[in-house]
């Protein structure tokens, strides 16, 4: 941090020698022409009350907004706007036709495919084989229809591990999944929280220990990849093979993992997972989600079925998760598509899954591990400057602390800053006035995201 002895004009140069080194290191960039692939909403933007521009000539208004929230909504790809436009154009044109129709064209496959075309470009994301992918349906959504498959309690394992601080909407389904089966939350939900009363964050050994502790009575445990709070990045594949060295079931909730960081759910054995694809995924308020089942659990035996045994892994079952050969066939004999596929109720939105892949091309223009490098590189430089924060004003201290894990390999794109109490308000409105977006969780801390897909390094130092 600058000290208060150095005059006036020497902390300007500093500050000028900063930001050129930000703009350095965003000409290094591998990925810097990935920018160009979103939209960046101006300050303007951020400031009018209405969608069209005013005639008003304000060239600040005209400069891009610093947007650090894809950990709550991604940015729009340019190309959205054109893969909605082409499904609307093939609806109006063919009507009903348009589910078997594909146009030379088109940048989509006809109605009846979006699907299979979007789960086949979810897959490398997740280091998945395709036929573990579905693009379905909510995060909740999933989370209740692969619970309902993965969660069988019995009299003696009957209890579900999740963490204490979990999203919401993950609390309440658990909950209202034990309540199903007719079993009281308090004595069959456990919450691992931290081991320490001064810290965020649960670390693996604890996690771990919590299993033990429960192990003999349990039937499934629900962990997020990241959790959304803190930002802390959970150790997926040593929580999982010691989930299983326990005979325990394990999904993950990765909402804001998946985009964020390189996960390989099929090679750590991961048994399910879902996530929501409007963070780092890019797709839009609310965009159509996406489940994960790990292949060993997908398997449909036809033979068995044939002879009047189930064959397959009990579940809720719909039309689309029916084999597509016979699904319009309007029978009542249910057999689901081998894989995650089987797992799908009704139709997806041909219209929702559009935006979906139109941000799916550009992640398959780079690759997680070239993102995840640079995320991890942006990241540290923020962390970097809130730390030293290149001030006029010397302080004994800042009035925050980061409760992100400081080791990268803990944590993906977003910093969580727990400010001193009372200033939240504050410094979100002075921050909206500046056009700077991040978000809040009261009572005080920010959420600050640098996306690698469109975020720059002088975007940061201007935070």
């Amino acid at each position: 941090m600058m000290s208060n002895t150095l005059p006036t004009h020497l902390k300007e140069e500093l500050k000028g020698l900063m930001r050129e080194h930000a703009e350095a290191l965003d000409k290094e960039d591998p990925l810097r022409h990935m920018r160009a692939e979103f939209v960046i909403p101006t300050k303007g933007d951020l400031k009018r009350t209405t969608l069209a521009k005013t005639s008003q000539n304000d060239d600040a208004a005209e400069e891009p907004s610093i947007y650090l929230c894809g950990n709550s909504l991604g940015l729009q790809p340019r190309r959205t706007a054109e893969r909605v436009t082409s499904h609307l154009s093939a609806w109006a044109t063919k009507g009903v036709l348009g589910h078997w129709t594909k146009h030379e064209d088109a940048p989509l496959p006809s109605f009846l495919h979006v699907d299979d075309v979007a789960a086949e470009h979810m897959a490398p994301i997740v280091g998945a084989k395709r036929s573990e992918v579905a693009v379905m349906e909510t995060l909740t959504a999933n989370l209740h229809l692969l619970m309902s498959s993965f969660y069988r309690p019995t009299k003696e394992k009957y209890k579900i591990i999740l963490e204490g601080k979990a999203f919401p909407s993950d609390h309440y389904a658990v909950e209202s999944q034990i309540l199903h089966h007719g079993i009281d939350p308090k004595d069959a939900m456990v919450l691992i929280e931290p081991s320490e009363p001064d810290s965020s964050t649960i670390s693996t050994s604890h996690t771990c220990s919590v299993i033990d502790t429960h192990a003999s009575s349990t039937a499934l445990i629900l962990l997020p990849g990241i959790q959304y709070y803190t930002g802390q990045y959970l150790d997926i594949k040593t929580i999982t093979a010691y989930a299983h060295s326990k005979g325990i079931l394990i999904g993950w909730d990765l909402a804001h993992a998946v985009g964020n960081v390189d996960v390989q759910l099929h090679d750590w054995d991961v048994d399910f997972a879902a996530w929501c694809n409007y963070k780092y995924v890019n797709s839009g308020p609310g965009a159509i989600a996406t489940l994960f089942v790990h292949e060993k659990h997908g398997k449909v035996d036809t033979e068995a079925k044939a002879n009047g045994e189930n064959g397959f892994r009990p579940r809720l079952s719909g039309w689309w998760g029916n084999d597509k050969a016979t699904r319009f066939n309007m029978g009542n004999h249910f057999v689901p598509i081998p894989g995650a596929a089987g797992f799908q109720v009704g139709n997806p939105s041909a219209l929702a899954l559009s935006a979906v892949l139109a941000s799916l091309e550009i992640f398959h223009a780079t690759s997680m591990t070239a993102l995840r490098t640079k995320s991890i590189r942006l990241t540290a430089y923020l962390e970097q400057l809130l730390l030293q924060p290149p001030s006029d004003t010397a302080s004994p201290r800042n009035p925050y602390r980061i409760i992100t894990p400081s080791n990268p390999a803990e944590r993906g794109a977003q910093l969580s800053v727990l400010l001193d109490p009372g200033l939240l308000d504050g410094v979100m409105a002075e921050l909206e006035r500046q056009g700077v977006v991040v978000d809040e969780r009261k009572p005080d801390v920010i959420r600050v995201a640098p996306v690698p897909l469109y975020n720059t390094y002088a975007e940061v130092w201007e935070f």
